[in-house]
């Protein structure tokens, strides 16, 4: 199961070594089999009985340690939410749609012009030392949020929508005066105006005031109350960590609701080049972030079913077009580099994604056209066809632009006719996500373009995503991927505002078009759907980053798992009701 995860980011994925070449993109090698999505379900198949106090073994598959910032309120990493998900929860559930219910440990009630909305949350929620779960711990987290020392990403135009948060953020006052404690389990929060993603974007986590209260909101995000004994209310408590390694969980008794069926969870870190042997010998029972590329061969093994879906997310190339300023909190595009336009839109032309999808992907990718995935149905404008393979269009604009081979090396000059390489940062994955860099630069030199790879290697999880925060100078492009989560609104990922806006890409009419995406007027269906569609020709005009492909993810899961589903609507508190039918994994034979 995987959790709600706001603004999760996803590590970059990898390549079979034996499906690339560094031929261009035209290439007319054979194209992988393709392989039926429709043939996945969502739910394991089990009819076994839950053995009482059974062990889950759950993998995280990455070559690189998780960064252990253990909180909702300051992770950034995937790695970091699948953790979190058996100790920390949201407050409410959520259906289908991703809207919220009053299915989980909180209840609410929003009032019908959309700018009050009154919680209440179960008596029976305790914390994992035994306190009660209150009002003030869930209001506690808005003031961790939006405190001025706050420097995590969860700060967003929502948060600010709260009457006297953007006071309160700047220091000009000690409370937030739009969310008032009622009583131990009551809260109610005030809204400057409607927004329509109030129900798929409300913060929905709780923190525990009386456990990290007395930590500076400033050294929060690096305590041990966070990093190595943190708390929740899930249905698991923490019981031993190793740093970037594993972390031992046990049932929590006192779970609202009732005594979870696994008595142990343990999650550990698989690298991708042993993962298929893991899941042989039953080492593991989930592999979360299985590389799609190793299905061919996984596909044989009959100790485990694959579930599959649509991921909330997509891969892209994004290009630094600027720098954060920390001091205005937002960030300024003054980077000349990449300004002008058909640049970008050449090296969009440039790159083949509809091969990288279907030889290197057997069809469990596909050409990425818009910011909006189809995960987001209503929402994703199927007419913007993005940028398809077309090299010559390609040179035509670079032509245009000014960038000629003026010395005759086969790479193209800058319009002042001097030298002109663009450093590449791509994450390293597994020893096979090498390939994905390197066809990408062949396909930029085949129109002429100089494309090496930042200090000449691929670089760690953590180290890439800390470069691009930082816009290290030596990054001019960079290959990542974005969970958008649930809640549609992109203004996270793209206002000017938005520390996640890693290209730093800043524009008036991209301001406006948010702006009006989570406005007042955009509680009409309709017309948000029309603002989207806006947004979304727009950036594909303006192309910032390039959407380079939608994604569908695969779950191996040992055959003596059941009860555990990643069928969206059905994934909320989910974890209490998982189980194992047998003491040891079934195992594959040879």
């Amino acid at each position: 199961m995987k959790k709600l995860k706001l603004l999760s980011l996803f590590i970059a994925f990898a390549l079979l070594l034996s499906a690339c070449s560094s031929s261009s993109g035209g290439s007319k090698k054979k194209t992988a089999e393709k392989v039926d999505t429709s043939l996945f379900p969502q739910t394991v198949k089990n009819d076994k009985e839950i053995i009482e106090d059974g062990t889950l073994n759950y993998g995280l598959v990455t070559d690189t340690p998780f960064e252990g910032t253990l909180d909702y309120a300051f992770y950034q990493g995937a790695y970091d939410a699948e953790i979190l998900q058996f100790f920390s929860e949201p407050l409410f559930s959520y259906n289908a749609d991703h809207e919220m219910t009053n299915d989980g440990p909180a209840t609410f009630e929003l009032s019908d012009d959309w700018k009050t909305i009154t919680i209440k949350i179960s008596d029976k929620l305790k914390w994992h030392d035994g306190q009660p779960v209150t009002a003030e711990d869930y209001e506690y987290s808005f003031l961790v949020i939006g405190h001025p020392d706050y420097k995590g990403v969860r700060y967003d135009a929502l948060m600010e929508n709260i009457v006297g948060m953007a006071e309160y953020h700047a220091g000009k006052a000690d409370k937030i005066s739009g969310i008032e404690v009622l009583d131990e389990h009551t809260l109610r929060i005030q809204f400057k105006q409607a927004n329509p993603s109030l129900l798929t974007g409300l913060w929905p986590y709780a923190m525990p005031k009386h456990y990290l209260g007395d930590v500076p909101v400033k050294d929060l995000a690096k305590s041990d109350k966070i990093r190595t004994k943190p708390i929740g209310y899930g249905p698991f408590k923490v019981k031993n960590i190793v740093p970037g390694e594993s972390v031992e969980f046990e049932r929590f008794d006192d779970y609202w609701k009732g005594k979870p069926k696994l008595k142990t969870v343990i999650v550990k870190v698989v690298d991708p080049s042993v993962v298929l042997e893991s899941l042989k010998k039953g080492e593991i029972d989930i592999a979360y972030g299985f590389p799609t590329t190793m299905y061919p061969d996984a596909k044989k093994l009959k100790n485990v079913q694959y579930l599959g879906r649509i991921e909330d997310a997509y891969t892209y190339i994004g290009f630094k077009l600027g720098h954060w300023d920390a001091k205005k909190n937002e960030a300024v595009m003054d980077n000349p580099k990449f300004q002008d336009v058909r640049l970008r839109q050449a090296m969009a032309y440039a790159i083949d994604n509809k091969t990288v999808a279907e030889r290197f992907y057997h069809g469990l990718r596909e050409p990425a056209t818009t910011l909006i995935p189809k995960f987001f149905k209503t929402w994703h404008n199927d007419k913007v066809k993005g940028y398809n393979y077309d090299p010559e269009k390609a040179k035509q604009l670079l032509d245009e632009a000014g960038y000629k081979d003026v010395d005759g090396d086969g790479f193209r000059e800058d319009p002042n006719g001097k030298k002109f390489v663009i450093n590449f940062a791509s994450m390293s994955g597994s020893d096979v996500a090498e390939p994905l860099a390197k066809f990408y630069i062949q396909n930029w030199k085949d129109v002429g373009l100089n494309v090496q790879l930042t200090n000449g290697r691929l670089i760690e999880f953590n180290s890439f995503y800390d470069m691009i925060e930082k816009d290290d100078p030596n990054v001019d492009i960079y290959q990542a991927a974005w969970g958008t989560g649930t809640d549609v609104d992109p203004w996270g990922l793209y206002s000017k505002k938005a520390p996640f806006n890693y290209s730093r890409f800043v524009d008036e009419e991209n301001e406006r078009l948010l702006e009006e995406g989570h406005s007042e007027k955009a509680l009409d269906k309709e017309y948000r759907k029309k603002i989207y569609d806006q947004w979304q020709e727009y950036m594909a005009e303006k192309v910032p980053v390039i959407p380079t492909l939608y994604r569908y993810e695969l779950w191996p899961v040992n055959n003596r798992v059941k009860n555990f589903t990643i069928e969206w609507g059905k994934n909320s508190f989910m974890w209490s009701d998982v189980g194992v039918t047998s003491d040891k994994p079934e195992v594959a034979k040879e």
